[in-house]
């Protein structure tokens, strides 16, 4: 017979995990909380609109088409892909905006425009970025960070001083561009990674690479369709989905995980994966002398931000936006010094609004629009409704003055999201809404292990072990746990 797993949780972490495990002959069955899979990508229905719950942003499109090949499938077997052009509008101020275009050219030309000269020199920046993605991307982030003997080569010893993890990328990319215009464009992607671009790795400039060279894509009905893509895929490997089945707890008996108990029944288990929240399964879900790590450990960890989230329908079409938005109209380090050094509640905060509408009609009702607003806020804050409202009337302020145009009047359906809901969805450690924040003393090895060191048949999966948060990275951890556990439970 084949060895049984129970993988916990159906995000991407998890579905990658089951559908590799699968494949290789195991007997597979996923446990899930929620009434559907996708975890923080889930999506809901409501008066006629489509909404993706969370990740928003198709980047690094070669990280899925290595999932579906490794199946021997290909994306456009489950879901249309489209590539966004422009790729993404800032906003500066009221008067102020400027569309990012998709293509190397024509993203040097414009800025040239801000900067005289820095067209080639963006190019040169790319070219060293590309190098970056290529050694941490394909190289790096597969590696299950075991042990010092995975990085024990001379290339890769050649690769590491390539990197630049040492020299931050604040005072990278200022080698580069001069124009706080440009430098605010070239620092954004790092705002989720969890610390300011002052105190994160140079080597982040891979993310500008996989943005500006690799490009922002859109899966044609949602982002929730490359997860009804994996399900599709893990179902037809033979994986079990049971729904709304909330783990209760793991039971080990002589250093082996022998069963889980859920709110519907027992599942007996020879290997547990386990794609939750880390910290939750370490911390309620084993017994003092199984965890992995104790409570000191956990709170000295560095947390990604968590988000405020708004879901809107609206009754009319939305002038000036784009598919997705960067309002930059406040101060930039002041938003970043509020989520990483004094944690607090936003002064004045730097939002992001996506509009899907803009490039998919089937998300909205003809002539409509679906808006998802998003603010990156410190973890462990209290949101309380009172506190939600009043930045909700702080977005609608600059949108509406921004856009020219009454949007509060026009909102037929409202949800708002944010700590207290990551917490009862995803039992998310304080609240993260993106896992542990990529700082260099909580990168590979020092990341939280993929296996428990005191329950032999134990491993785990997700944003909160390597190689780290995201939505690809999410991908590839459920690949590389899959490939420990056969290493060890052929």
């Amino acid at each position: 017979m084949p060895k049984r797993i129970l993988v916990i949780g159906a995000g991407f972490a998890g579905l990658a995990a089951a559908t590799s495990l699968a494949q290789k002959g195991y007997d597979v069955t996923i446990l899930e909380k929620n009434s559907m899979a996708g975890g923080r990508a889930r999506v809901f229905q409501a008066d006629g609109f489509t909404f993706d719950m969370g990740p928003s942003w198709y980047w690094m499109p070669d990280v899925f088409d290595t999932y579906f090949e490794r199946f021997g499938k290909k994306t456009a077997d489950y879901y249309n892909l489209v590539r966004l052009d422009p790729s993404y509008k800032v906003i500066f101020g009221p008067e102020e905006a400027v569309d990012l275009p998709a293509g190397l050219d024509n993203l040097a030309t414009l800025f040239d425009q801000f900067e005289p000269g820095s067209g080639p020199r963006l190019r040169s920046f790319l070219e060293q970025a590309a190098y970056k993605y290529e050694v941490g991307m394909h190289k790096f982030v597969w590696k299950p960070s075991r042990s010092l003997t995975e990085f024990i080569s001379l290339k890769l010893l050649a690769d590491v001083a390539r990197l630049d993890i040492f020299q931050s990328l604040a005072s990278h990319a200022r080698k580069y561009f001069q124009h706080p215009r440009l430098l605010e464009i070239v620092e954004f992607p790092v705002l989720f990674l969890g610390a300011t671009p002052e105190n994160t790795p140079a080597m982040y400039s891979l993310m500008n690479y996989a943005e500006m060279a690799l490009g922002t894509w859109y899966p044609m009905g949602g982002m929730h369709e490359i997860v009804k893509a994996m399900v599709s895929l893990a179902e037809e490997k033979g994986v079990k989905i049971l729904l709304n089945q909330t783990v209760q707890s793991i039971e080990v008996t002589n250093r082996q995980a022998k069963r889980i108990v859920t709110d519907k029944g027992v599942f007996e288990t020879d290997v547990v994966v386990a794609g939750a929240d880390y910290q939750h399964v370490d911390s309620a879900l084993l017994t003092d002398g199984t965890r992995n790590y104790d409570d000191a450990y956990w709170k000295s960890r560095v947390m990604a931000p968590s988000s405020l989230l708004f879901y809107l329908g609206v009754n009319k079409r939305i002038p000036k936006l784009q598919h997705h938005n960067l309002f930059f109209d406040e101060d930039f380090k002041l938003h970043a010094q509020e989520i990483y050094e004094t944690p607090r509640w936003p002064t004045k905060p730097l939002f992001y609004v996506s509009a899907p509408s803009k490039t998919d009609p089937s998300v909205a009702p003809a002539g409509y629009e679906n808006l998802f607003l998003l603010i990156p806020v410190a973890p462990d804050l209290a949101d309380d409704e009172e506190t939600r409202e009043r930045y909700f009337t702080m977005l609608m302020d600059r949108l509406e003055t921004y856009t020219g145009t009454d949007i509060r009047n026009h909102i037929i359906f409202k949800r708002s999201y944010a700590h207290t809901d990551f917490k009862q969805d995803y039992n998310a450690f304080r609240g993260n809404a993106y896992g542990l924040a990529n700082t260099l003393k909580q990168t590979a090895l020092l990341k939280p292990s993929l296996k428990n060191k005191r329950v032999n048949n134990l491993f785990y999966t997700g944003q909160l072990t390597v190689p780290g948060p995201g939505v690809p990275p999410s991908l590839i951890s459920g690949l590389v746990v899959a490939d420990e556990v056969a290493k060890e439970f052929s």
